[in-house]
């Protein structure tokens, strides 16, 4: 498959765009901008866009089996109903702290990440959530909580938390991860690992913080692609498109001096490779 450059999706100045996630139910692609309290959609098939404002800071959100959405918010992770209805499946203030990136795991439960504001060393968490609400901390002790995704027959389990440097893999079975072991460490100078997904041939694509840059790497930690990109601040990526073969990649603005005129857009690239269709949060 032959991918060209990067093309702009959406042009936008999000202030931290995070988490986009094809919603195969609605033809949609959902991304979020966590500082900004903004869920957004684009079809990209129509060009139609819309944008709603959360209450809160909200560091992702993913299609539920039954419709609407769930979110992964500053207090804890609610449920968005077709309607437009709000209500929350698990309620869970900490003070300094709030939700980041999140995924949903081969068997429907979500795995909702959250740091300090302040980026503290420990302060953040890695939890599983259940449909009927039920929450386990699987990681304590993380810091900024980021990409989490799934080998294609779910064995694998790929996580970073960004101030390592690291993209760890975990053996998974049955929502238990054990055998904690890296993957790949990036090195300095080249950004900080940040949002991540997997692919059909089980390569783990991952965004790079401060790194303008996608890259994919084999099972074996090889690295065969790097993905240069006209924004430094490279946040998350997926696949999207009806054939799941559009890889779709948020950016962020926060913190630069000078923002160029892309920081904060939603990047494409059109044909990168094949992806995997992700399953819908069983709540």
């Amino acid at each position: 498959m032959s991918a060209g450059g990067p093309e702009v999706a959406v042009r936008a100045e999000a202030t931290l765009g995070e988490g986009p996630t094809w919603d195969p139910a609605t033809g949609r692609l959902l991304w979020v901008d966590i500082l900004g309290m903004r869920l957004h959609t684009y079809d990209p098939a129509t060009g139609r866009r819309t944008v709603r404002t959360t209450e809160q800071h909200v560091g992702a959100a993913k299609p539920r089996a039954g419709g609407g959405l769930v979110l992964n918010l500053r207090d804890g992770v609610g449920l968005l109903d077709p309607d437009g209805g709000f209500r929350w499946l698990h309620h869970e203030p900490v003070p300094g702290r709030r939700a980041n990136d999140a995924a949903v795991a081969p068997d429907g439960s979500l795995w909702a990440g959250a740091m300090r504001y302040d980026e503290a060393a420990g302060g953040g968490t890695l939890s599983r959530l259940t449909g009927d609400g039920t929450a386990r901390t699987v990681l304590p002790d993380v810091t900024v909580s980021n990409g989490t995704g799934w080998s294609p027959d779910g064995r694998l389990m790929y996580y970073a938390d960004t101030p390592t440097r690291r993209v760890d893999v975990f053996d998974h079975d049955s929502g238990r991860v054990a055998n904690r072991r890296p993957l790949v460490e990036i090195e300095a100078g080249a950004g900080f690992p940040d949002g991540l997904t997997v692919d059909a041939e089980g390569c783990v694509w991952v965004a790079l913080w401060d790194g303008g840059a996608v890259r994919r790497y084999t099972p074996a930690g090889v690295l065969d692609r790097v993905i240069t990109l006209p924004t430094p601040r490279t946040t998350a990526c997926a696949f999207g498109g009806t054939a799941l073969t559009d890889l779709y990649i948020t950016t962020a603005r926060v913190g630069l001096e000078s923002p160029d005129p892309l920081a904060g857009s939603l990047l494409v690239i059109p044909g990168a490779g094949q992806g995997v269709a992700q399953p819908a949060f069983s709540g």
